[in-house]
């Protein structure tokens, strides 16, 4: 059972992909192999035995190179993948900030696609007119509003995603690399709508390249390296192991 500030709990949680190890000529090819049960597949452990608690109101930076399954374990705590082995026990609702604009479209404008993403994050449509113009505003699309998202830059659909995600204060905001697209003055702007969710008592998980982003944010961290938590604990301790690995 979890304790009562306990709002994400992994315990023992394995995550297994299977990885084809032959290469298929065509769609015809791998519907008979699979039909004759000769697919051949090679398991592959994403994340392995991954034990953690995380406190309302914490702020959790995850480290490690890349594919070492940082984005995985995001992914799990979403409720996107289902753990293999172990469980994950999450309490509260949670904004997921891991790829921005994608419920988007590309041939609908920005205006259509507001309305469109927050229908998909269940809001209603009385809501999103009332927080329409702050979306605008805090994206900084005043000029776009009525251009089709195809024509916009990673940049500028970033801070659309960003904005409405981050419209509504949720209990639990999960951030992968949101910071690593757009100019200075938007990740500054973004990293202070998450300290002040994390003043109202929003708990935080980030993932970021950035040692100085995640020392900035973060008060805890975890280390995951191929899988396998390598350390896991106050981010003024763990953090200078990770950097003179």
């Amino acid at each position: 059972m979890m304790k009562e500030d306990v709002v994400i709990k992994v315990t023992d949680a394995t995550v297994r992909f299977n990885k084809a190890t032959e290469n298929y000529n065509g769609l015809k090819e791998y519907v008979i192999k699979m039909l004759k049960g000769e697919l051949m597949f090679q398991e592959f452990l994403a994340l392995q035995h991954i034990n953690f608690e995380v406190r309302k109101g914490e702020s959790w930076g995850l480290i490690g190179k890349n594919g070492s399954g940082k984005s995985t374990l995001l992914k799990l705590i979403c409720g996107i993948l289902k753990p293999y082995k172990g469980s994950v026990d999450v309490k509260g609702n949670i904004a997921p900030l891991i790829e921005l604009g994608a419920g988007f479209d590309g041939e609908l404008t920005a205006r259509e696609n507001i309305f469109l993403n927050g229908a998909l994050l269940g809001h209603k449509k009385a809501f999103m007119q009332q927080h329409f113009d702050e979306i605008i505003e805090f994206a900084e699309l005043q000029d776009f509003v009525d251009v089709p998202l195809k024509n916009f830059s990673s940049g500028m659909s970033a801070r659309l995603g960003f904005a409405v995600a981050t419209i509504v204060k949720p209990d639990i905001l999960i951030v992968d690399e949101v910071l690593a697209v757009g100019d200075a003055a938007f990740q500054e702007k973004c990293k202070q709508r998450m300290a002040k969710m994390l003043e109202g008592g929003t708990t935080l998980l980030f993932v970021s390249h950035s040692i100085d982003q995640v020392k900035e944010l973060c008060q805890n961290a975890i280390w995951i390296d191929k899988g396998v938590v390598r350390a896991c604990g106050k981010a003024e301790d763990v953090m200078p192991l990770y950097e003179f690995s």
